[in-house]
């Protein structure tokens, strides 16, 4: 990170008076927009639907229209395939070289936000906040405004819809794994006051019901935790590669390196050993909720 640039959340850059949202949402840019439009152009022109497009290029349909509407940066795997595809024009491969997100996502989080949208797994660890991925509007807003400095109204409402948008990853990769680590207390402090707190248990639980998606909760009262080092981000591609990423306050660090990777997976295995079962886990937050 360069001097005077910082990171708030999931990897925002913060630099002189930018307010970032928590999450670190990639932005749509007027290059990505474009990119996008050449892609449709040219699949349409080839006379393909988007549905049959998509197998061909071996993505789904949903990645596709990610990647037309200029909101997912493509893989250098996309742009060959569909570039083979679709006429071995040169269009894409040179459009590929001038993509850019909007300023905003620190250079580290970039790497990652792009890997993240296509990864077969995610792992994540949180014990200062609800992660981005399960947040609700209520939850994610009181976070905007508990920012300081303050941001604006419309700030806020960006960094929502841009909270949403990276959401969708949820609901759009059902073949993807995820797995939540979730500090007890994180519930407990009851963030945005008693209704807030009630939705978030509410919006958790019924994620958790999902094929893909395991919640555990590290209870208040642990003797041992192999997570004191702090919050952890671990994905899979679908090359089988392994890659995390952590933060701090003002730092953000994508980690690449086998070695350091393979210790964060140790120590999220450790987590999930020590955190209560998914079942435990699901009926320590409905106790939770009861009592709100």
């Amino acid at each position: 990170m360069t001097p005077g640039t910082g990171v708030y959340g999931e990897g925002l850059s913060v630099t002189g008076n930018e307010q970032p949202p928590c999450g670190g949402e990639p932005e749509v840019s007027d290059s990505l927009r474009t990119f996008g439009a050449v892609v449709q152009a040219l699949r349409e022109h080839a006379g393909f639907t988007r549905e049959q497009f998509a197998p061909r290029v071996r993505y789904s349909k949903h990645t596709v229209a990610s990647i037309e509407q200029g909101r997912r940066m493509p893989d250098a795997a996309f742009v060959e395939r569909a570039e083979e595809l679709l006429g071995e024009t040169g269009a894409l491969r040179k459009g590929a070289q001038h993509l850019a997100r909007q300023p905003g996502l620190a250079t580290w989080f970039r790497r990652w936000a792009h890997l993240e949208a296509l990864a077969i797994a995610l792992y994540t660890y949180e014990c200062r906040l609800i992660p981005g991925l399960l947040q609700t509007e209520a939850y994610a807003r009181t976070l905007f405004t508990n920012k300081v400095p303050p941001v604006g109204d419309d700030q806020i409402d960006a960094q929502w819809q841009a909270r949403a948008e990276r959401q969708r990853l949820l609901r759009e990769r059902p073949n993807t794994s995820f797995s939540f680590v979730l500090e007890e207390h994180l519930f407990l402090r009851r963030m945005g006051g008693v209704e807030a707190t009630r939705e978030l248990i509410d919006h958790v639980l019924e994620v958790a019901q999902q094929r893909n998606v395991e919640i555990q909760v590290m209870p208040l009262v642990r003797e041992d935790h192999a997570g004191l080092d702090g919050p952890m981000h671990l994905l899979e591609t679908p090359e089988n590669q392994w890659f995390a990423y952590c933060e701090g306050q003002e730092s953000g660090q994508f980690i690449p390196d086998p070695k350091v990777v393979s210790t964060l997976q140790k120590r999220y295995a450790r987590m999930r050993s020590q955190a209560l079962s998914f079942g435990d886990s699901v009926s320590l937050l409905q106790r939770m909720r009861g009592d709100l």
